[in-house]
């Protein structure tokens, strides 16, 4: 029987297309990786969501214009050593200043004590064992603690979802819109794998194991404060509930020296630029030198507002926020992540409400903000969906490099730092 017009073969069955060869294909090539460990799994996914970025990267980078980093067209380390990673080459290189340097009118000038020491020293280790330059060293440092990161982040999502949505949710972390972030000489990949070790070790109520984790968390980024009050509460919560489920003496006692350090902590880098300087107001008056005005609790989000839509609505615009927040935070796809999870999404959103003046960094400040990552992808188990959100962050990642980091902007003196 010769095939008829209607592209059919034999009884009627469809003939094979392209597509669906390269289909089968690919699932043939994939198909031992069902069977592989999940670490391997995770690595893959995160060296593939990596890849992509370093592209993202390597592209805007061929396209970029001189800039006060690089001259034009820089290759991929000389174009993600920019913006911060500026200040923490200084530090590899020199340290903290003995003083903070000041304007005539008194106001500090931007200067390194805004600036955590952890990442320059493990990056300066690298140094000292392999010779290897700040502009390798520092990506090293901070690619490598991204992929220890997922891995940890998997481990955590596992305890409530099964392998296969933990895995999309590290593959929506690992394809964030500012995800390119996580291989640059900045020290958000750093704090995310601690951040994630750290809560992972208090949910598993390994308060003792947590306590050097958490002094290390609070030496990378400035996350103390909403982690030690994820840890009060904890506590307080353990003790209401011990009668139904048993608070034992040793962790009770085990849990107040974690509360303990990590309320010491969450202060430990001011009061070292205050020994160091012998100015009292040292690092909150660095940290705030680049908006210039004092420190002033929650008003920054205030006069946001009223930039943005005026002195009418605009004082609303951080109370539709905060209530929205609360409304998501109550959504039935994030109260399946767990009470501890979702106690430190409200916290960090209401330290950020507190200490952070919006502006274009805020994008790369919902890093932390992870463990929602589970919660997307708790929405829904449609895979068209997930590859949507997968699609829609990395399409998100270009905008977010070439808006921000690629600094198109810088001769006319309009830039947006990432």
């Amino acid at each position: 029987m010769t095939e008829g017009a209607g592209g059919t073969a034999g009884r009627g069955r469809p003939a094979p297309t392209v597509n669906g060869l390269l289909y089968a294909g690919l699932r043939r090539l994939l198909a031992p990786l069902r069977r592989a460990p999940w670490w391997v799994k995770v690595s893959l996914l995160y060296a593939a969501a990596r890849l992509v970025s370093f592209a993202i990267l390597s592209g805007a980078g061929y396209q970029a214009a001189e800039s006060p980093w690089s001259g034009s067209r820089p290759d991929y380390l000389a174009f993600i050593n920019r913006w911060d990673a500026g200040w923490y080459e200084r530090i590899f290189d020199g340290g903290y200043p003995a003083s903070i340097p000041r304007n005539p009118d008194g106001t500090a000038q931007p200067n390194q004590w805004a600036f955590y020491p952890l990442f320059p020293l493990l990056a300066r280790g690298v140094n000292a064992v392999t010779g290897l330059p700040w502009v390798v060293a520092g990506p090293l440092v901070a690619t490598a603690a991204g992929f220890a990161a997922a891995l940890v982040i998997y481990r955590l999502f596992r305890g409530y979802a099964s392998p296969g949505t933990s895995l999309w949710g590290v593959a929506f972390f690992a394809t964030f819109p500012v995800a390119p972030v996580l291989q640059t000489a900045y020290a958000e990949s750093l704090s995310t794998f601690l951040l994630a070790a750290a809560l992972l070790l208090l949910i598993r109520r390994r308060y003792w194991a947590a306590v050097p984790v958490v002094v290390l968390l609070c030496l990378s980024r400035p996350a103390g404060v909403p982690f030690a009050a994820v840890v009060g509460v904890h506590l307080v919560l353990r003790w209401l509930h011990r009668r139904r489920e048993p608070f034992p003496r040793r962790e009770v006692a085990a849990g107040a020296v974690l509360l303990a350090v990590s309320g010491f902590m969450a202060f430990a880098w001011m009061l070292a630029a205050w020994w160091a300087t012998g100015e009292p107001g040292a690092y909150t008056d660095t940290e705030t030198a680049w908006r210039g005005t004092h420190l002033v609790l929650f008003k920054p989000w205030f006069d946001a507002g009223t930039a943005l839509v005026g002195p009418l609505w605009g004082p609303l615009l951080p109370v539709l926020f905060v209530a929205l927040a609360a409304l998501y935070l109550n959504s039935r796809a994030v109260r399946r992540i767990g009470a501890e999870l979702r106690l430190w999404c409200a916290m960090y959103l209401l330290y950020l409400l507190a200490v952070l003046d919006p502006q274009s960094s805020t994008f790369r400040m919902m890093l932390p903000l992870f463990p929602l990552a589970l919660a997307a992808a708790l929405i829904s188990s449609a895979r068209a969906y997930r590859w949507a959100v997968v699609v829609m962050f990395t399409f998100l990642q270009l905008v977010w490099v070439v808006w921000l980091w690629q600094l198109s902007a810088v001769s006319t003196g309009q830039a947006w730092p990432p």
